[in-house]
């Protein structure tokens, strides 16, 4: 779905009553306090959005932005998207030295035309206008004006003056301008105060402005950015796109629009009418009938993203996915829907913000922020959903791209908030069991038998369903955490249930895995799971912290000792207890074996800023605990070899 990333691209803005080139854009002006932390300086900025009326808005945005270093660059250039709906009207621009001297100018010619089709897309009449001046001489700056014309209503900008971290602004504003009688909604983050409400000619003019504001240094693991730093988002009341009118004052308003764009288009043909017939003749329940056309859409559609006209929004019919066997997210979860339906089973077009970590929308204000769609079929006992863009995901499971978040779900009546499924600490398992070798000369035999569910097998599925062998051997030879080692055997096997399982057989050689020094072997009993975050602490943390992800992590090690060593020196066991998990370790000495056995809990959540340093404490105590060390002494029996 496109055109979110409007939501996220107005943040370059300018103060447009300064003259160029009289010396204003000189570094000289900038405060010394705006330039700590800064790798770029917004100066002024101005943004105006104008609804001309439920067909037409138009954008206009003019910035200054000084570029302190070459970390800032990113800031230096500028692009614009166009299509069908949304046109370019004018472009200008101008290229300042550090003493504010106006160095180049360059004017809508000037630009280049890229196609805006992304990677997977088929078709897309989106395009690019963008310019980079390739200046580097620090510290320089550059200005940039763009009107655009959008014949549309649907989409709104967002306000943040701070686009990111290491930016600091001296002054911004935001001007959102219309009729009267029309209401332009708003919800502010971070902002004090109200918007100054004037009116010019017959039209009104809201206003939010913001001055001096500090270059901002994100922590680890803190929160999203409109709780950081001013944020304001603005959305439609009546809007038009093409023909197709909506209200976007409620989730249901909005919602019956989306479903209008959907009427009609879940008719099949007779054919794949006949097909779903036979599929489901002898099924035993409706489950088991999801699972089957579920299955046999994967196997006869695959994904591709087609953006025409208004095909960010509205899907392809049904018929047409059958006749070409492709899709994108909406046409083929609106396939998926027409094949249920044909079954007698009633199921939902569902839009989603997609992504890993992208689990947040304000719920509290309706508009346009998803980029995905998925399928829900609800049922007395449980919910069934359905990622319609994969080939290879089992029914029932969405994993981190978009479970546990807000969802709009939608139906005749309009849109409904629900939320995915979320994945717990029961259902994200990492389970290793490993069988080892150890010699006199330090070389580790590994046969491990491993098994991955929920999230936690989320990337290894990707692996094992994206690459070939080779390239899964070559992953595994680059990836594992030894220095040494050749990788002789591996096989993966899937459990494709609503919760899926992975299983994976690895066959290691790991050259030098214990420390030979005179009569004694050092190693380290955790020999796949070792913790590798040591952080450090911060007296001064301002964010509280947000933990996305909740596992359990468990590890049985049997390492059969070489002839003639004995243990001399055994790690005591462990036990680590936080409010963020828990983690316990044990060596125990089993005849001529060592058996280790570790389990780790992972807890998610949001915790004040104030418990930062108990989290640094409990994440180094993990890492040092992973890495106690059991010290062997005894005979040469296996000298030679090394």
């Amino acid at each position: 779905m496109k055109h979110l990333s409007l939501l996220v691209a107005c943040f370059l803005l300018f103060q447009g009553y300064l003259v160029a080139g009289d010396g204003n854009y000189a570094v000289s002006r900038i405060s010394p306090a705006l330039l700590k932390n800064a790798n770029a300086v917004l100066r002024f900025e101005e943004i105006r959005f104008e609804v001309v009326s439920p067909k037409e808005t138009i954008y206009k945005h003019h910035y200054v932005v000084t570029i302190m270093n070459e970390k800032g660059d990113r800031w230096a250039e500028f692009y614009e998207y166009y299509d069908k709906h949304r046109s370019i009207a004018d472009v200008s621009g101008a290229l300042y030295d550090a003493s504010g001297k106006q160095l180049k100018k360059i004017k809508k010619k000037d630009l280049i035309d890229l196609s805006g089709v992304s990677s997977g897309t088929l078709m897309d009449d989106d395009r690019i206008k963008r310019h980079n001046f390739y200046y580097r001489v620090y510290p320089y700056t550059v200005e940039y004006e763009v009107e655009v014309v959008n014949k549309s209503s649907l989409f709104f900008p967002m306000w943040a003056p701070q686009g990111g971290e290491h930016l600091s602004v001296e002054y911004s504003s935001v001007s959102m301008v219309s009729d009267p009688s029309y209401e332009i909604r708003h919800k502010a983050f971070m902002y004090n105060g109200q918007p100054v409400i004037s009116q010019q000619k017959s039209k009104k003019v809201m206003t939010w402005t913001a001055k001096n504001m500090q270059a901002v240094s994100r922590e680890l693991y803190s929160p999203m950015w409109h709780e950081l730093s001013t944020v304001v988002l603005f959305g439609p009341s009546e809007f038009q796109m093409d023909s197709y009118k909506g209200n976007m004052k409620t989730w249901q308003d909005f919602g019956r629009f989306v479903h209008s764009l959907r009427l009609g288009r879940d008719q099949l043909p007779d054919n794949i009418k006949s097909q779903v017939r036979s599929l489901i003749s002898d099924a035993s329940s409706d489950r088991e009938k999801v699972r089957r056309l579920y299955e046999y859409m994967q196997k006869n559609t695959r994904y591709i993203s087609i953006q025409l006209g208004i095909g960010g929004w509205q899907p392809f019919p049904a018929k047409d996915v059958a006749a070409n066997g492709y899709g994108d997210c909406k046409a083929l979860t609106n396939y998926m829907y027409s094949l249920l339906k044909e079954a007698g089973i009633n199921s939902y077009y569902t839009l989603v913000r997609a992504g890993q970590n992208a689990t947040y929308l304000t719920e509290d204000f309706p508009s346009q922020q998803f980029n995905h769609v998925i399928l829900c079929v609800p049922s007395a006992k449980d919910t069934v959903w359905l990622e319609c863009t994969s080939q290879t995901m089992p029914a029932g499971y969405l994993g981190d791209f978009t479970c546990d978040r807000p969802a709009l779900l939608i139906d005749e009546d309009g849109g409904k908030m629900i939320r995915t499924p979320r994945y717990n600490m029961n259902e994200n398992l990492q389970v290793r069991r490993l069988n080892t070798v150890l010699r006199a000369n330090g070389t580790m035999q590994i046969k491990a038998a491993n098994q991955y569910t929920g999230i936690q097998q989320d990337n290894i599925h990707s692996l094992i369903n994206s690459m070939s062998k080779e390239k899964v051997k070559e992953h595994l030879e680059e990836g594992l955490d030894f220095s040494t080692y050749d990788v002789n055997a591996f096989d993966y096997s899937e459990q494709k249930t609503a919760l899926p399982v992975i299983n994976e057989s690895l066959d290691v050689t790991v050259s030098n895995y214990a420390t030979v020094t005179g009569k004694r072997l050092f190693i380290v009993p955790n020999v796949m799971t070792r913790w590798n975050r040591k952080l450090s602490t911060d007296s001064a943390r301002k964010y509280d912290l947000m933990l996305p992800l909740e596992y359990r992590d468990i590890d049985t090690v049997t390492i059969e000792l070489p002839g003639g060593y004995t243990p001399e020196t055994m790690p005591k066991d462990i036990s680590i207890n936080s409010r963020f998990g828990s983690y316990s370790s044990s060596v125990k000495l089993e005849g001529s074996k060592l058996i280790y056995y570790r389990i780790m809990e992972h807890r998610s959540g949001r915790f004040p800023a104030k418990d930062y340093n108990d989290l640094v404490a409990f994440y180094n105590e993990i890492h040092k605990a992973d890495r106690t060390r059991v010290v062997l002494v005894g005979g040469n029996t296996e000298k030679k070899a090394f």
